[in-house]
């Protein structure tokens, strides 16, 4: 188990010894998550059920319903997805769906009731989680007991994590900053044949065909074993063999609608985790804050809190100081609870003031343009329009420490605590045990993502 564990790495630059890492999802049952959500039900054409899985990601649970009650996939409806190494409760809807429970391997559905519409992430009011974190001394015990309690004072960077950017492979390009600049045959390699670290053998083995054989379609297609890749290939070769151009932009669409929906929000959030990092370094001195690298880039947190960091320039934060709101960022950028920044893309209007600089800046150092943040093809994904706060204040329910049953001699300590929509309960996990160490941290071993955009 302690080799899927997502571990926590504290360690210095200048230490010769590491301690052992901090764990989380060392067990599934160690990362519990409710979703509470508005469900309104009564009448109407979609069925309600709430779904519990365990191991199994939400896409995988949804395939797997489908393929039981032999329902098209796209008749499900889900508000949010939940983590594969975890044990979540979720709901969903499906049109038309029969009105009774269903159990498979890891998740049972239960049937709630009717409503009118299918359930959007909007329905999501926030979710509930019961965190164990193992393998800790008394002393980390004792402080990150006394941080969690100032973290829901002060709030945390609102950082999108790295379960958010899986879909980013080793070449460390963007699906959709090529879409975007119409590269439609990157794109589709990025999809198709970038290699990423959780890869098994066999897809290693499919993505190697496509590297060493790329552009010869009919050598491809007869080599690939049947998938989804080899159909896209398919309707490369047929080109080929009808002696028609090369076409790159029908490939792509060929692409599953959600993934290619993925590929835009991780490239989004990639972009506005360094507005907020740029922001941070904007609002705090340079001394009060610890670089944390994320699949996105690096990201930067106060040492210690966000209330602190600003009483050190002479600056007070509260929660009932809720003024500053996105118009007030234009030209402050006070680092208040009510602080929202855009989710950037053509959809929106570059901000003016010192936000628009700083916009300004993240994508010029990406060789995109705002303007050019939109999908000219295909038409049915788009990247999302709205805000995001810039800080969120975890609702602390209990804190509870005891002996550590799966590692002798060391410490266990639950935290059950609800987040806002879209926040990350990894990302307050990072910021609470790089506070309580004072040092930075390595991640390994996540998955799916908490939730939906914004």
């Amino acid at each position: 188990p302690d080799a899927n564990a997502f571990r926590l790495t504290n360690s210095t630059a200048s230490s010769q010894i590491q301690r052992s890492p901090v764990k989380l999802k060392q067990h599934p049952e160690d990362f519990i998550v409710t979703e509470q959500v508005t469900l309104d039900t009564g009448r109407g054409g979609f069925a309600v059920y709430r779904l519990t899985k365990w191991e199994l990601g939400t896409p995988e649970a949804l395939t797997a319903i489908s393929h039981c009650w032999n329902i098209p996939r796209q008749r499900i409806a889900h508000a949010g997805l939940k983590d594969r190494k975890a044990v979540t409760t979720q709901y969903i809807t499906v049109k038309e769906g029969p009105h009774r429970d269903l159990t498979l391997q890891n998740l049972e559905l239960e049937y709630i009731g009717q409503r009118r519409t299918p359930l959007t992430a909007a329905d999501i009011a926030a979710n509930h989680f019961e965190l164990t974190v193992r393998d800790l001394t008394e002393d980390e015990v004792t402080t990150a007991e006394n941080r969690i309690r100032e973290l829901s004072i002060s709030g945390i960077p609102n950082y999108f994590d790295d379960q958010r950017f899986g879909s980013l492979g080793e070449s460390g390009e963007w699906v959709a900053h090529a879409l975007c600049q119409g590269n439609y045959e990157r794109a589709l390699w990025l999809a198709l044949a970038d290699s990423h670290p959780g890869d098994s053998s066999l897809e290693k083995r499919q993505k190697q065909i496509l590297k060493e054989h790329w552009g010869d379609w009919l050598k491809c297609k007869a080599l690939l074993d049947r998938s989804h890749r080899r159909s896209i290939v398919t309707f490369l070769a047929d080109k080929v063999a009808a002696n028609k151009p090369v076409d790159f932009k029908g490939a792509f669409a060929c692409l599953n609608g959600e993934l290619r929906g993925l590929y835009l929000s991780a490239w989004q959030s990639a972009l506005w985790n360094r507005l907020l990092t740029a922001v941070l370094q904007q609002e705090l001195p340079a001394a009060q804050l610890t670089v944390i690298p994320l699949k996105s880039g690096p990201a930067v947190f106060p040492q210690r809190s966000v209330a602190d960091a600003l009483s050190s320039s002479g600056i007070a934060i509260s929660q009932d100081d809720s003024s500053s709101t996105s118009s007030d960022a234009v030209d402050a950028l006070r680092l208040r609870p009510g602080l929202q920044l855009p989710l950037p893309s053509a959809r929106i209007q570059m901000p003016t003031g010192i936000l628009g600089e700083l916009l300004t800046n993240v994508l010029t150092e990406e060789g995109i343009t705002l303007s050019e943040m939109k999908v000219r093809f295909p038409r049915d994904r788009f990247f999302s329009r709205g805000l995001r706060t810039a800080l969120v204040y975890p609702d602390l329910d209990e804190i509870a420490s005891f002996d550590d049953e799966h590692n002798p001699g060391r410490k266990a300590i639950r935290l059950s605590f609800a987040l806002q929509r879209g926040s990350y309960a990894t990302m307050m996990i990072r910021f609470l045990f790089r506070a309580a160490n004072g040092d930075g941290l390595a991640t390994s071993g996540m998955s799916d993502s908490d939730d939906d955009l914004p």
